[in-house]
């Protein structure tokens, strides 16, 4: 069982600090329980409390989102229950990226799960070879489901991107590929993090700011990293809270702390307008009549 008891999220999220445009999305959500209905697996890195659609939803209202896109938690494997349970009671407001073995599914259940919302599958590189990543995303060729990439450290990046060149679908990157504070910019991995973006091999998210930094709010480590991926593609970078931020046994922070990071992060109003709204339009495609949703 897991041995890190995860708290609840923030209950009182504050607003923005500076002017979000309406239609924004926030990339990298989870959702949990309620575990009478959705019980997590036995063996687990964590344990987490109940963190209902309900709440992930009141938190995107009050930080002044529209959408939303939940991430499958490893606490429920490829059990994706819970997510798309939250997809279907929330049509046209929240997306979602599952865990599913794709080579062994028919297109049409392919196809049922981006009706539902599904816009791509999580998936962990490291341990895999070049063919197995080239037989999955040939699976999805033509779908327009995207590989989320789990990469735990920025350092794998250098070695992994051989790999992932010329895949032919789109690739998000989480966590702005891992850094750590004390890392430099300048290291390969991260180099080569920012070549993918600027060859348009890949996303990224901006998220995860206190697995960079553990110092806490306002996360200084966090700048070099964020700025550079914005400088390198300002329109292949997408935010995410990681609500209600599972991994954390202490220190829960405030999700309109972490909003007032994209400023600074990006550098101008417009150019986080821009990462909050425009670019995740591009990447997860609602169907036109949810496109403005406000």
């Amino acid at each position: 069982m897991g041995q890190v008891v995860i708290p609840r999220a923030d209950a009182n999220p504050r607003g923005p600090k500076w002017a979000v445009t309406p239609g924004g999305w926030d990339t990298h959500a989870h959702v949990f329980g309620p575990r009478s209905r959705f019980p997590i697996g036995k063996e687990r890195p964590y344990t987490s409390p109940d963190q209902v659609a309900a709440d992930y939803l009141a938190m995107l209202d009050a930080i002044g989102l529209s959408h939303g896109v939940l991430v499958q938690p490893s606490v429920y494997g490829q059990d994706n229950a819970c997510l798309l349970d939250a997809l279907g009671s929330n049509p046209g407001r929240l997306y979602g990226v599952i865990d599913l073995d794709v080579l062994a599914v028919s297109d049409s259940v392919i196809e049922d799960l981006w009706n539902v919302g599904v816009r791509g599958v999580r998936v962990r590189p490291a341990g895999h070879d070049r063919g197995w990543l080239a037989d999955v995303a040939g699976r999805l060729h033509g779908t327009s489901w995207h590989l989320d990439l789990l990469i735990e450290n920025v350092g794998d990046v250098a070695d992994l991107a051989h790999m992932l060149r010329g895949v032919p679908v789109d690739m998000v990157i989480e966590a702005m590929g891992n850094p750590r504070a004390g890392q430099s910019v300048a290291e390969p991995g991260f180099q080569s993090l920012l070549d993918l973006l600027r060859d348009g091999t890949c996303w990224v998210k901006l998220s995860h700011a206190y697995h960079i930094d553990p110092d806490g709010v306002p996360y200084p480590a966090t700048i070099p990293f964020a700025r550079a991926i914005v400088q390198a593609a300002p329109h292949r970078a997408v935010w995410g809270s990681d609500w209600p931020h599972p991994m954390r046994a202490n220190r829960m922070p405030n999700d309109g702390d972490l909003i007032d990071l994209l400023l600074p992060w990006a550098g101008s109003v417009d150019l986080a307008n821009q990462i909050l709204c425009e670019n995740p339009r591009v990447l997860y495609r609602p169907k036109p009549s949810e496109r403005h949703r406000s």
